[in-house]
C-alpha cells in the first residue's frame, strides 16, 4: 500500500511542483485523503522534491552549463547571455526572507488555513498579472531578460515563502508584470528553482536524516523516480501549454482547490 501511495504522491509532486497551483497544497490535501502523515511523510515529501529538481536540471542542462560559464549555449548563431548574476539577483530576496523568517513560517504559517487563503490570493495575483502586464513583452527569450526584470521576479518570489502561494505562481506573475513573455517567465522560473529548491530541500533533508531507514528505501526511491519522470514530462508540456492558455485557468483551478481544502481539511 505504501508503494501505491508513493506513486500517487510522486505523480502529484511531478505535476504540480512547477505549475502555478501550489504543490504544497496538493500534497497536503492528497496525503490527508490517503492518511499518509507524520514525520516519515514529511521526509518523503523532501525526497520527491529532489526528484523534481533533477528533472529541471535534465531539461535545461545546456542552459545551466552556459549560465555557469562552462560551455556557451547556442541556438543557431545566438549565444546565450543569461548569466549567473541574473539568477543570483533573482534568488537573493527569497534567500534573505527565508533565512529571517524560516522558523516563523514553519511554526506559525504552515497550516491548512494559511494554504486556503494563499491559494485564493495567489490566484487573484495571477489574474491581475494577466490584466495589467505590458501589451508587448520586452523579454521574448531568456537572453533578453534584464537585471531589473530578474530582481522584480525575485521580489515577487518572496510571496512564495508563505505555504500555498506557489513559487511558480508568484514568479510567473512577477515576470509578466516586469515585461517577460509567458514562456520566458516560465523558463526563468524553472532555472531559478534549482538553487532555491536544492538549498531548501537539502536543509530539510539534513534535519530529517534520522527518519531515513533502510526499510523505507523502496518507498522513497519509488516516490523519487515517479516525481522525476512525471516532472520531466510536465515541464515540457507546461512550456507548450502556457503560451496557449495563459494564467487565468490556473487561477480558477486554485479557487477550486481552496474550496476542496475548506471541505476536507478545515
Amino acid at each position: 500500500m505504501e508503494i501505491i501511495i508513493a506513486i500517487i504522491l510522486g505523480i502529484v509532486e511531478g505535476l504540480t511542483e512547477f505549475a502555478p497551483v501550489s504543490s504544497t497544497g496538493h500534497l497536503i490535501l492528497v496525503a490527508h485523503l490517503l492518511e499518509f502523515t507524520g514525520e516519515k511523510a514529511k521526509t518523503f515529501e523532501i525526497i520527491i522534491q529532489l526528484g523534481s529538481i533533477l528533472a529541471v536540471v535534465f531539461v535545461f542542462w545546456r542552459r545551466i552549463l552556459s549560465i555557469l560559464g562552462i560551455k556557451k549555449w547556442q541556438k543557431g548563431e545566438e549565444v546565450g547571455t543569461l548569466s549567473i548574476f541574473h539568477i543570483a539577483i533573482g534568488i537573493i530576496p527569497f534567500g534573505i526572507g527565508g533565512v529571517l523568517f524560516y522558523d516563523f513560517i514553519k511554526e506559525v504559517l504552515f497550516r491548512s488555513g494559511t494554504v486556503v487563503i494563499t491559494l485564493i490570493i495567489g490566484g487573484l495575483l495571477m489574474l491581475a498579472a494577466e490584466k495589467w502586464k505590458p501589451h508587448k513583452p520586452t523579454a521574448e527569450t531568456l537572453d533578453q531578460v534584464t537585471y531589473r526584470q530578474a530582481f522584480a521576479v525575485g521580489m515577487f518570489q518572496c510571496f512564495a515563502l508563505v505555504p500555498g502561494f506557489s513559487r511558480s505562481g508568484a514568479t510567473l506573475s512577477g515576470g509578466l508584470l516586469a515585461g517577460m513573455s509567458h514562456k520566458t517567465a516560465s523558463e526563468f522560473t524553472f532555472i531559478m528553482a534549482i538553487p532555491i529548491m536544492a538549498a531548501a530541500t537539502g536543509k530539510d533533508l539534513f534535519e530529517s536524516w534520522n527518519y531515513l531507514t533502510p526499510q523505507d528505501l523502496p518507498l522513497f526511491l519509488t516516490g523519487f523516480f515517479t516525481a522525476f519522470i512525471v516532472a520531466l514530462l510536465a515541464i515540457k508540456f507546461f512550456l507548450q501549454l502556457i503560451n496557449k492558455i495563459k494564467l487565468a485557468p490556473f487561477a480558477y483551478y486554485r479557487f477550486g482547490l481552496a474550496f476542496l481544502f475548506w471541505i476536507f481539511i478545515l
